[in-house]
C-alpha cells in the first residue's frame, strides 16, 4: 500500500536505528507476485542482514512496533499492507515459542524470500534442513514471478538474467 519501495527503504532505516543493531547487508528490492490472495497488486520484497544484541523476542517486539508506527493494520491475512517485517533467521538458532518460530516456517517455500536472500547470504544454511539458500532455491516448487526492481530482470532461479 502507498509507495511500497519507499516503505521498504523507510523500514530499513527504522531497523538501522534499533538499539544494539546495525545493518550489515541489504538486498536489492524485488517486485513479486502476491502469494495467497492473488487478486491484489504485486508486492515489493527485500532482505536485510543485521547484527543485533536484541534477543529474538525483543527483536520481534521492535519490528512489530516499526510496523505499527508505519501504519500497518492487521485486518486480513495475505492482503495488502503498508509493510510486513519478518525475522527469517537468527544466525543458526532454532526458536519455537507461542509467538515466534525461527527460521521462518515458510522461508524455504518462498521464491520472494530466497531470491533476495541469495543476493546477500548465499552460503547461509537452513539450520533445520541443512541446505544452503542456493540449494533451497534449486528445490523450490514455487513458480511465483520475481523481478529485480532496479533492473526489471526476471529472476526465476535467483540470478538475474
Amino acid at each position: 500500500m502507498g509507495e511500497p519501495a519507499c516503505n521498504c527503504r523507510d523500514a530499513v532505516d527504522f531497523v538501522s536505528r534499533l538499539p544494539c543493531t546495525r545493518i550489515l547487508k541489504n538486498s536489492s528490492l524485488y517486485q513479486t507476485e502476491p502469494a495467497g490472495e492473488r487478486d491484489q497488486p504485486w508486492f515489493i520484497n527485500g532482505v536485510v542482514e543485521i547484527r543485533t544484541g536484541l534477543g529474538p523476542e525483543n527483536l520481534l517486539d521492535q519490528l512489530l512496533d516499526i510496523e505499527s508506527r508505519m501504519g500497518r493494520v492487521r485486518d486480513r491475512r495475505w492482503g495488502p499492507r503498508v509493510i510486513d517485517l519478518d525475522i527469517l533467521a537468527y544466525g543458526r538458532e532454532i526458536v519455537r515459542t507461542e509467538r515466534l518460530v525461527i527460521p521462518h516456517p515458510e522461508l524455504h517455500n518462498r521464491r520472494f524470500v530466497l531470491v533476495p536472500m541469495l543476493e546477500i547470504a548465499p552460503f547461509w544454511v537452513h539450520p533445520v534442513y541443512g541446505i544452503s539458500v542456493r540449494g533451497l532455491l534449486d528445490r523450490l516448487e514455487d513458480d511465483l514471478k520475481v523481478f529485480r526492481l532496479d533492473t526489471g530482470d526476471y529472476c526465476p532461479t535467483g540470478v538475474p538474467q
